[in-house]
């Protein structure tokens, strides 16, 4: 593992998820923001064309999951925000096979690794998820009987449904709003789509039906998600949050 823990800079982001197709233009969008960024990625030559000799960039080649506690906390430590693209395939083996519980069992570590870093400012934790992730307490009103009953069948039948939903339960239930180590929001894009940024939209709860589902391009994902990290009135507006973004109607 490279030595990164002497990296610090004015703002420093780790990616998670960076080698993804959300996950790259996270990382190319934080770099063009002159912004420092560490990745964790299995295979650096799945990196974006041109970011690999960028000099702001730091890559881990490694396994999250497989990495010491010391390790990840070296990764976190000096780190002002992580954003994790993290996702599985788009296959049986991607759907069904291991990792188990990825985004869950990555987003613990990354806590537990601030926890024990007790960082002078809260880590600013941003989880890219799905609106297949419902709101606590009822919050989603839109979605109906039916369509509650069909989500709840696919968080049985496909583990990342399940994965994505303890992901943000844990963020809710462990996280507290005045935890001194860590905040964090929990970004629900709808049916993902190639393109450039476009205007979108930000939603408190779901505005489209599981059986109409809307639109939303992964560069307007990767742009909301680094002004989540880099903008601190965007923090503050959404901090505690899960919305869901969406492509804003053609004018």
């Amino acid at each position: 593992m490279m030595n990164v823990s002497a990296t610090r800079a004015e703002q420093t982001v780790l990616v998670l998820g960076g080698t993804g197709r959300t996950g790259r233009l996270v990382l190319q969008r934080l770099l063009e923001r002159d912004v420092h960024v560490r990745a964790v990625v299995r295979s650096a030559d799945r990196l974006p064309a041109g970011v690999g000799d960028d000099p702001q960039l730091a890559v881990v080649v490694a396994d999250l999951l497989s990495m010491s506690d010391d390790q990840v906390k070296e990764l976190v430590n000096g780190c002002d925000a992580v954003i994790s693209c993290l996702g599985h395939t788009v296959s049986v083996q991607g759907v069904l096979g291991p990792p188990h519980n990825l985004v869950t069992r990555s987003v613990k570590r990354v806590y537990g690794a601030a926890r024990a870093l007790r960082p002078a400012q809260p880590v600013k934790l941003i989880l890219m998820s799905s609106v297949s992730v419902n709101r606590r307490e009822g919050l989603d009103t839109r979605r109906r009987r039916f369509e509650r009953a069909v989500v709840w069948m696919l968080r049985g039948l496909v583990p990342p449904a399940r994965d994505n939903q303890r992901a943000a339960d844990f963020l809710h239930e462990v996280v507290a709003a005045d935890d001194p180590c860590a905040q964090w929001v929990v970004v629900r894009p709808d049916t993902l789509k190639d393109g450039e940024v476009t205007d979108y939209a930000l939603h408190q709860g779901l505005v489209d039906s599981l059986f109409r589902p809307g639109q939303t391009n992964m560069a307007n994902v990767a742009h909301f998600m680094c002004e989540l990290a880099t903008k601190p009135e965007m923090w503050a507006a959404w901090r505690g949050k899960l919305p869901v973004i969406v492509n804003a109607p053609p004018a």
